[in-house]
């Protein structure tokens, strides 16, 4: 399961900015992946786990701003289809499950 948080967030005074760049770091620090700017995708093992971390993300959100959350399975996230530019070939963008003992 991935859970996409999309974001559309004031920059006009320096709070806003501030306010922009604590988000986008909670989100890094969460583990999320930056998609595009704005949008930003997580693994999620389950959806009760996809839930609870959506919970998490509200707790964090900005004061002002929209901040929306899509959550999509692996087989729907894989049949994304790009029309320009290329999926980026990193490995924790993959459903490629690694486990190292």
């Amino acid at each position: 399961m991935r859970l996409m948080i999309m974001f559309d967030l004031p920059v006009l005074t320096s709070e806003n900015r501030r306010n922009y760049r604590k988000f986008q770091k909670a989100l890094i620090n969460e583990g999320f992946l930056m998609m595009q700017y704005s949008i930003y995708v997580r693994v999620c093992s389950t959806k009760k786990s996809a839930e609870f971390l959506e919970h998490r993300i509200a707790a964090m959100k900005p004061p002002i701003g929209t901040v929306q959350t899509l959550m999509v399975t692996e087989a729907q996230y894989q049949a994304m289809h790009f029309l320009v530019g290329e999926a980026k070939q990193d490995i924790r963008n993959s459903a490629d499950r690694t486990v190292i003992i």
